[in-house]
Order: C-alpha cells, then sequence, then structure tokens
C-alpha cells in the first residue's frame, strides 16, 4: 500500500540535497504513484556537524554527529526515512533503525585536489594540506611524513573556495560527491586505493528508517541494490570489530570482484601515519558481516589495546 506522504529527512547541503534527489528519483521510478505531487516530502534538518564547523569532527564526537538529529527526528516520527551518506552513519545505529537500502554504490575513491595539480609524491616539501578526516591524514603522512596537515571543515564548494584563496596547497574530497555535484575539477588526481584507501561506506548512499514501519521497508527494498549493501554490510562489520573511537584512522573497502567473490580490504593506522596495518578478506557474499569482523578482529589483535588509546 503507498502512504499517502512519505516524509523524507537530509541535510540541507547542497550534496546532501542532491543525494536526496536521487533518492526521490529513484523511489518514484521504482513506484509511480510516489511521483504524485505531494506524496514524497523532502525535510531539511539541520545537524550538530553543520552547527559547528570552527573545530575539528574528531575533537566533537564525530561523524555520527551529521545524523543524531536526524535519527531523533526517525525516533519521533516527524519523518518516515532519512538519507545519509553512508560513511556519516555512526558504527551503530540507535535502537529501533536499521539501513531499509543502499543505493548503487558511486565510485569510492579519494581524489587530491591541488594547486598547481599534482600527485602525493610530486606535492612540494612541507605542502600544507586541508582535510578533517583522521583517515586521509594518517595515510597522507605515512607516504608523506614532510607534509603539513591542517583541519578544514566546510562542505565541498566552501573548501575548494579556501582552496583557491591559497589557504591551502591541496586539499582531499571524495570522487563520488564531486560528480553527484557535477564538479569536475582540472587539479582532481585520483588516488588508488594502494595510495588512499576509502573510508567505510564512502560513495554509498543509504536511507535510514524505523525498523517496525514495515510499509516504508516495503518501498526502500524496491530500491536497495543487494550487491552494493553486501559491500557496505562487510565495510561496516570492520569498522564494529575495530571498535575505534573518532580519532582511530580507520579505512575499509569491500567489492564484488570476479567470480562473484566478495573481496575487503582494510587499515587501522596511527593517526601520526607513524603504523598502518593492513589486512585483506576474501569469501562469499553471505558471509559479508563474518568476514568484516574477522579482519577486524585481526587488526585490534596485532595492533594492541595502546593502539586505540
Amino acid at each position: 500500500m503507498i502512504p499517502p506522504r512519505l516524509r523524507i529527512g537530509t541535510r540541507g547541503s547542497r550534496l546532501a540535497l542532491a543525494q536526496t534527489e536521487l533518492v526521490r528519483q529513484a523511489l518514484a521510478c521504482a513506484q509511480p504513484e510516489l511521483a504524485a505531487p505531494g506524496v514524497l516530502e523532502v525535510m531539511t534538518i539541520r545537524t550538530t556537524g553543520d552547527l559547528i564547523t570552527d573545530r575539528p569532527l574528531a575533537e566533537l564526537g564525530g561523524k555520527g554527529l551529521f545524523c543524531k538529529e536526524i535519527e531523533a527526528a526517525l525516533l519521533a516520527r516527524r519523518i518516515d526515512c532519512a538519507v545519509h551518506s553512508i560513511k556519516d552513519l555512526p558504527t551503530w545505529l540507535p535502537g529501533g533503525l536499521v539501513v531499509g537500502a543502499v543505493l548503487e554504490r558511486a565510485d569510492p575513491r579519494d581524489v587530491l585536489i591541488a594547486r598547481p595539480p599534482a600527485t602525493i609524491a610530486e606535492l612540494p616539501e612541507a605542502a600544507v594540506i586541508g582535510t578533517s578526516s583522521v583517515r586521509r591524514k594518517a595515510q597522507l603522512l605515512a607516504r608523506r611524513a614532510d607534509l603539513r596537515v591542517v583541519d578544514f571543515r566546510g562542505n565541498v564548494d566552501t573548501r575548494l573556495r579556501k582552496l583557491v584563496a591559497g589557504e591551502v596547497d591541496a586539499t582531499l574530497l571524495a570522487l563520488a560527491g564531486l560528480r553527484r555535484l557535477n564538479i569536475e575539477d582540472v587539479g582532481m588526481v585520483v588516488l588508488t586505493p594502494d595510495e588512499m584507501l576509502p573510508a567505510v561506506g564512502q560513495g554509498a548512499i543509504g536511507i535510514e528508517c524505523r525498523a517496525d514501519d514495515a510499509a516504508t521497508l516495503t518501498l526502500l527494498a524496491a530500491i536497495d541494490r543487494p550487491a552494493s549493501a553486501v559491500c557496505v554490510r562487510a565495510e561496516r562489520a570492520l569498522l564494529a570489530a575495530l571498535d575505534g573511537s573518532c580519532h582511530t584512522p580507520i579505512a575499509g573497502h569491500a567489492e564484488i570482484v570476479a567470480g562473484g567473490r566478495l573481496h575487503l580490504r582494510a587499515l587501522v593506522a596511527r593517526p601520526d601515519g607513524s603504523e598502518c596495518l593492513r589486512t585483506e578478506r576474501a569469501g562469499l557474499p553471505g558471509d559479508a558481516e563474518r568476514l568484516g569482523e574477522d579482519a577486524g578482529a585481526e587488526l585490534r589483535a596485532r595492533a594492541g589495546p595502546a593502539f586505540f588509546d
């Protein structure tokens, strides 16, 4: 049964709204009745992460700050579902909430944008790199200890303006987000997973809803892409097994490879890049969570308790 109205919660940034439009289009395509005027209502919600932009994310409590108010609206039944970048979701969802669908995943790789254009190896000595990501910082410093990495908050447009203004020599952004905003910067250098392993869930859009909302879950099932969802499950199982704080650089990328097998790459690092531990797993997609948990357990054991202090 199609509800008379489906209220979709989202952040109000240009990227968040672009991603929500992708969800709206997918729903309307799967269920043409949803395309009728007034049925799909987009509600923008300001989050703590949007309101406080002058302090590092890790200092504030991590990326979950981009979800907290939206999840509160879901639990209070002010909205029916919420659109998130999967990489912004906290490791554990609040009780009563689930990810009801994952859209087709976009390219999860990071890009380095420099003035003038450069690879990591080509950056000038002691170049200033702007990023708020402890994952990106650690992997950069592991390759180039001479680089100076500074905190760099703001949406995509703000960070690109700061780069053009000369506040930093380079910054890193997700390729998926740039493409969703139709931004093709001449200074972009796409980084391979060997150079910069992506964040857990990077490039994936997830739709969160209440676990007891059968009607919304049915609608979301029609736009779920199982191959993308299974990769996300493996990566998030890795994250949960590592149980790192928002100060711990963690990366993970899963993909379906030849023969239909799932391949997972994982990394945990010290924030200064002085030590990076990596591992890989391969197996059947049906074992996604187990593969993620096993990879996380291995890295946690190799690192030891002090690694996560």
